[in-house]
């Protein structure tokens, strides 16, 4: 008997990655005009990571940049693979 399927992303983390998505698409609606491009938006975001953990941020603002650096690196395969 297998054991059941653990989720990857818990629920909570997924939300929270949605909801930027969800942002970023709308403030953005235009897709990246370059692989350069994401990348240079990819790259900035965990830049903003980077100096919030150097600056000794909160578990909530590092939160919060993560999960950014997650939505853009979704956005970023999404426009690959659609």
């Amino acid at each position: 008997m297998q054991a059941p399927e653990q989720k990857v992303i818990r629920p909570f983390t997924y939300s929270l990655i949605e909801e930027e998505l969800k942002k970023i698409k709308a403030r953005y609606s235009k897709d990246y005009n370059s692989r350069h491009e994401g990348y240079a938006i990819l790259k900035e975001e965990v830049d903003e990571l980077w100096d919030e953990i150097k600056r000794n941020g909160s578990k909530r603002d590092l939160q919060s940049e993560a999960v950014q650096v997650a939505a853009v690196a979704i956005r970023f395969i999404q426009e690959l693979t659609y």
